[in-house]
C-alpha cells in the first residue's frame, strides 16, 4: 500500500508552529519530521499531524479527547509513544503549543 504524500499546507502550517523550538527539520516517511536532541517528536504524516508524549501525557490527552489516535504509520506497526492530534486540537493555538512543548520537553 502506497503512502499519500502529505498535505503541502499541513505541512506548512506545522513548520510555522515549530519556529519556536530549537529542532531539527528531516524527512522521514518521506514527510516533515521534527528531532529535539536527535529524538523525533512531531511531524506530518498523509493528513494527519503526529506527536510524541510521555505514557502520563499521552493518557492525559486521550481522557481529554476521544478523537486521539496512536500513530500506525503502517497496519499493525503502532509507534508506541506517538499520537495523531485531531484537527480540534492542533486548531486550537494555545492547546497546540502546550502539546509541542511536551512532546519537545518530553
Amino acid at each position: 500500500m502506497a503512502w499519500k504524500k502529505p498535505s503541502e499546507e499541513l505541512s506548512q502550517f506545522l513548520d510555522e508552529r515549530m519556529a519556536s523550538f530549537d529542532v531539527k527539520k528531516k524527512k522521514m516517511f518521506g514527510c516533515p519530521a521534527y528531532f529535539a536532541n536527535d529524538n523525533m517528536m512531531s511531524g506530518v504524516f498523509e493528513n494527519d499531524i503526529f506527536i510524541r508524549l510521555s505514557e502520563q501525557d499521552r493518557k492525559n490527552i486521550i481522557s481529554v479527547s476521544d478523537e486521539v489516535m496512536p500513530f500506525e504509520p503502517m497496519k499493525g506497526r503502532v509507534m508506541k509513544e506517538y499520537v495523531v492530534l485531531p484537527e480540534s486540537l492542533y486548531n486550537d493555538p494555545e492547546k497546540f503549543h502546550e502539546l509541542l512543548k511536551s512532546s519537545y520537553d518530553y
